[in-house]
């Protein structure tokens, strides 16, 4: 599905997606007053407005999707906020000085990056010394439940095998945070989604939003996954969900 304005001004991520993850990371974040925090990959701006609110900190919102940031912008005028900035970029590139920063956040963010180790490196950059960094992500084994199905109506696993790899897993996170010299420490949960059935899932929007190409990609016709699914009844789907609590050397 392309990613344009009409899908920013009816994108709600807090109900579907974005919330357990970013509950991760706002039980964990500093919150005091005068800090700086960087929220990498912002999107319409759920945990830039409740880090904004909650911390009465400086809060830059750092995301290339421009569409969704006009919709953070106007989140922000509405609620008057008067100390978040917004930054049509991605985090490639950070606008802050070094060591200026107290806190970056990322919720979901880092599976997106094409350039994993190049932003982790912008984020030990622009945090002082003692600075924290907090990446919420889900990890690979996510939906096993539907990708358990997939598989059995699949001749060929390799596409399949191609699409689940890219997923983060903690190991491969932890030594990523390593690299980008970090001290991290991680803390996993689960959480589940439910549906009355395959059909009720592949109509969902968000799975049509963020899911549906990816699976598309490893066959162009879920049918027979769709009908298996709907044989079997309602559907649980289980997420595995991590944050990860870096703190700069």
């Amino acid at each position: 599905m392309e990613i344009n304005r009409a899908v920013a001004d009816h994108y709600d991520e807090l109900p579907l997606w974005s919330a357990p993850f970013g509950q991760l990371i706002l039980d964990r974040v500093p919150l005091r007053r005068g800090q700086t925090i960087v929220d990498i990959g912002a999107g319409t701006g759920f945990l830039t407005v409740e880090l904004a609110q909650r911390s009465a900190a400086r809060v830059i919102a750092v995301d290339p999707w421009a569409d969704a940031m006009d919709v953070l912008r106007r989140k922000v005028s509405y609620l008057g906020l008067t100390d978040v900035d917004l930054v049509v970029s991605d985090a490639a590139t950070l606008e802050p000085a070094d060591e200026s920063v107290d806190v970056v956040v990322s919720n979901l963010g880092i599976n997106n990056f094409s350039n994993a180790a190049v932003v982790l490196a912008e984020c030990h950059r622009v945090l002082r010394p003692g600075g924290r960094l907090l990446i919420s992500t889900n990890l690979v084994g996510h939906m096993q439940e539907f990708y358990d199905v997939l598989r059995e109506t699949l001749d060929d696993h390799r596409a399949l095998d191609e699409h689940l790899a890219h997923r983060a897993t903690v190991d491969g996170t932890l030594e990523l945070l390593t690299s980008a010299g970090f001290q991290a420490s991680v803390t996993q949960t689960e959480f589940t989604w439910r549906f009355a059935d395959g059909t009720a899932l592949l109509n969902h929007y968000f799975i049509r939003l963020g899911f549906l190409d990816g699976w598309h990609e490893v066959t162009p016709d879920l049918t027979a996954v769709e009908q298996e699914l709907n044989r079997r009844g309602e559907l649980t789907l289980t997420i595995p969900a991590a944050c990860f609590d870096a703190v700069r050397d």
